[in-house]
């Protein structure tokens, strides 16, 4: 009966371990589809930021409440999940508490999983009365409406689930020690040390061994499912966060946040132009025509570049860009999270025709229009806030730019106020329609 227990654990750990790298090979393969762009400078700054941001969490924090709450769920996930260490090793030769000749630090390691597993109980039950009952306006979005909210309800519904059933394998493994059951009972006394789960002998009263190790090994069977679940319901979530926020941050612009980049194509006509030596009527050099760029700006995710769509998968849904868009507080069709949120639908959907037809095969939509409007990305200020209240450095703004850069560049659609200062910057050196000549006569009038 072992034996096959044995065997069921591993088939099921190999599954679901190989199901999960199937999906996350899809989303490298979709964030590939984007455009190649050079974050590899400066290893040492970029790290460092990873350290302080990812890790550290430090961004979290400027909004401390929630900051605080977060680092307890994510510090409980990161250390709980080392148990998991031991569960496959017990699970795939049939030991039971395999790691237990720690000794006094096993004790410890056990003791801490299960004060933080409380607390983590106690911060997802605390996040769920925030999104569900407080109504917290950056959690009454448009956008969140449907699956997004149902998807951050079933993450905290699925950690609540994995914290409760952790403690109850803990509290009847732990009365089973006490029983002195076979193969649970240690020659070396107690294995491992039980403060939050204790108080649950209570419920476990008049049970026979049999019982409480059905009870027991439901409970660690659900629960390794139950992680196993979670890890392949990642792909389908904004959880996926949970492994991308570190490489998100490696890869987030150093440069100050003001700083636009140029393209390369443009900057290269304006030398050629300003370089008085340049002949204009020169014919050009062969090959050369390899050079003009297919597209100015970006009207599809595949005219994004890599980070971009990094940026799409990683985002958290939070809100926190949007709560400090000024064009959103002003109640503008604007916001951040929906830019990011519409990225990754549409790369979804590019991905989906690609899985189906082997190929990309236009489908008549694209980004622009179908998932994100015209009118959402002349509403945006660059003002940088969104990309400043990222907890994880995700660029909303980019994307915006990009797609500007295509309405003006590509289709000449910019708002007629916008293209009359272009024009006026063009033909007067400045936005207003007045030529140098004129430009201080309001001064002559005092």
């Amino acid at each position: 009966m072992q034996l096959i227990a044995q065997i069921a654990f591993f088939i099921v750990l190999v599954a679901g371990i190989g199901f999960f790298v199937f999906n996350i090979r899809r989303v490298i393969r979709n964030i590939k589809l984007g455009r190649k762009v050079d974050r590899s400078d400066n290893p040492g700054e970029r790290f460092a930021k990873m350290a302080k941001v990812a890790m550290g969490q430090s961004k979290m924090v400027k909004r401390p409440f929630a900051g605080f709450l977060h680092i307890i769920v994510y510090l409980g996930f990161i250390i709980i999940n080392i148990e998991v260490l031991e569960i496959i090793i017990d699970g795939v030769f049939g030991t039971h508490r395999i790691l237990s000749f720690l000794g006094s630090g096993y004790n410890f390691l056990i003791a801490t999983f299960e004060i933080l597993a409380l607390l983590v109980l106690l911060g997802v039950i605390i996040f769920w009365l925030r999104r569900n009952v407080t109504n917290i306006y950056r959690f009454l979005g448009s956008e969140l409406k449907g699956w997004p909210k149902n998807d951050a309800n079933y993450i905290l519904y699925f950690e609540m689930v994995l914290m409760i059933l952790f403690l109850t394998m803990n509290g009847a493994d732990y009365q089973l020690q006490l029983n002195g059951a076979d193969h649970y009972a240690q020659n070396a006394g107690i294995a491992g040390s039980f403060p939050i789960s204790q108080f649950l002998l209570p419920w476990f009263e008049g049970f026979s061994n049999a019982t409480l190790i059905i009870i027991e090994r439901t409970a660690w069977w659900l629960h390794i499912v139950g992680i196993l679940i979670f890890l392949n319901y990642l792909y389908y979530s904004k959880h996926l966060h949970i492994l991308l926020a570190f490489p998100n941050v490696y890869l987030s612009k150093l440069t100050p946040l003001g700083k636009f980049d140029n393209l390369e194509a443009v900057t290269n006509e304006v030398k050629l132009m300003m370089d008085p030596d340049a002949d204009p009527y020169a014919i050009p050099a062969e090959g050369s025509e390899d050079d003009v760029p297919e597209k100015f700006g970006a009207s599809d995710v595949m005219d994004l570049n890599q980070v971009q769509l990094l940026n799409a998968y990683t985002c958290t849904e939070c809100g926190r860009c949007t709560s400090e868009c000024p064009a959103n507080q002003t109640g503008k069709k604007l916001s951040p999270r929906k830019i990011m949120m519409d990225t990754r639908d549409r790369l979804e959907e590019v991905g989906n025709i690609i899985n189906e037809k082997g190929s990309f095969k236009d489908d008549g939509k694209q980004l622009l229009d179908n998932y994100i409007l015209r009118e959402e990305l002349w509403a945006c200020t660059t003002c940088n806030a969104c990309v400043e209240a990222c907890p994880i450095g995700i660029d909303p703004l980019s994307i915006i730019l990009d797609m500007r850069r295509y309405l003006v560049m590509e289709q000449s659609a910019a708002p007629s106020d916008l293209a009359n200062a272009m024009t006026n910057i063009e033909n007067n050196g400045a936005p207003w329609p007045y030529n140098q000549m004129d430009r201080l006569n309001w001064a002559k009038e005092n």
